[in-house]
């Protein structure tokens, strides 16, 4: 390599920046010791944005297209360095390319459950998530800010922090809103926008503008829910507190029978008893209120007994019976008889004949 060789690679003539990935914001130009060449090419594409730093200090911002790098279009820089007009050396100074590219869809999230009022439970412990998307809005803010003079400043990095700033702000935003958690489902539309402007009071100050935020869900942990959940069981049952208790008996029946062996038929058994009694209790027994409404009192008295009139009493006997409860005689009329011996005719209710004692039938 000969000697032009050696000094025309030390005069950068070109600067741009090809982004290779989704998730770089802030990338430095790599000059090391080389200096940039008066008249050099900066290219600058529609989504970013090209910061000049001299020592730490932030100087000339360029927007998309391509600019000549001169005195006239880099007047901080200039300023800082004191130089003239027609200045024409190369010179050295730091480059920073920004993506200002929308970060879409970021995923936010409680990583554990935040402690909060509420004027229907007193207090209760609720987990968030939801999205966001963000951009970045003031490049020399976020330079100061944030990224400072690294090589290289990620959106992952980024977003720790405005995970951890809307964590932060949740219980505050609750809070102020009023709004029960029970009706919090139908009002997650405010609290998103809520929690938006609450998030942009931070991200104003480095430079970064929230576009979007989405709250998906509120949820409460499991134990907590299945207390609300038995707790709304209730109210739908109107109150009635041995229903839902029923309702229990049969779950744990189910449960119980998930669970092979003796042990599981066991347990089945002894809740099968127990539900018998919630159920009993639960139910009771249906009267009828004007013969057609289920009650809670007495079962309906059965219906009476028909009745006839004995045939030599007169008293009320049971309709069908064949004796007389009171006087003994049979109800069913007899069936007259002849006798054999004297031929006199006379009841079939006797064993022998009233006129000569003859036996009847021989």
């Amino acid at each position: 390599m000969g000697i032009l060789d050696f000094i025309k690679h030390q005069f950068i003539e070109v600067i741009e920046w090809t982004e290779s990935d989704e998730d770089t914001l802030a990338w430095h130009f790599p000059v090391a010791d080389n200096e940039i060449k008066n008249g050099a090419s900066l290219t600058v594409r529609p989504t970013q944005s090209a910061l000049f730093v001299d020592q730490g200090k932030v100087a000339d911002q360029f927007g998309a297209g391509r600019h000549e790098l001169t005195t006239e279009n880099l007047p901080l820089l200039t300023a800082l360095r004191n130089w003239s007009r027609g200045f024409n050396s190369p010179f050295k100074a730091d480059v920073f390319f920004f993506s200002l590219r929308q970060k879409l869809a970021r995923r936010w999230g409680t990583p554990a459950p935040i402690t909060i009022r509420d004027r229907e439970f007193g207090s209760v412990q609720i987990r968030m998530f939801g999205t966001f998307s963000y951009h970045l809005a003031d490049v020399a803010a976020f330079f100061r800010e944030v990224c400072g003079t690294r090589d290289i400043y990620t959106a992952t990095e980024l977003e720790k922090q405005l995970v951890s700033q809307v964590s932060g702000s949740i219980a505050a935003v609750f809070a102020a809103s009023g709004v029960p958690f029970l009706d919090m489902a139908a009002n997650q539309q405010e609290l998103a926008a809520a929690m938006q402007h609450k998030l942009a009071e931070y991200t104003a100050r480095i430079g970064v503008a929230v576009d979007n935020f989405v709250v998906e869900s509120v949820s409460l942990p499991p134990a907590l829910q299945q207390a609300l959940d038995e707790r709304q069981a209730v109210g739908i049952l109107g109150g009635q507190v041995q229903q839902l208790a029923a309702v229990n008996a049969a779950r744990a029946i189910a449960d119980a029978a998930k669970n092979p062996g003796p042990a599981g038929m066991g347990v089945g058994m002894a809740v099968g008893a127990g539900i018998a009694g919630a159920v009993g209790g639960a139910m009771g027994p249906q009267t009828v209120v004007g013969w057609g409404a289920p009650g809670r009192t007495a079962t309906p008295p059965p219906a009476a007994a028909a009745t006839s009139a004995c045939v030599a009493c007169g008293k009320a006997i049971d309709a069908g019976a064949a004796f007389c409860r009171y006087c003994g005689k049979p109800q069913a009329a007899p069936q007259a008889v002849t006798c054999g011996k004297c031929g006199a005719v006379q009841a079939g209710d006797g064993a022998f004949c009233e006129k000569c004692g003859n036996p009847l039938g021989a």
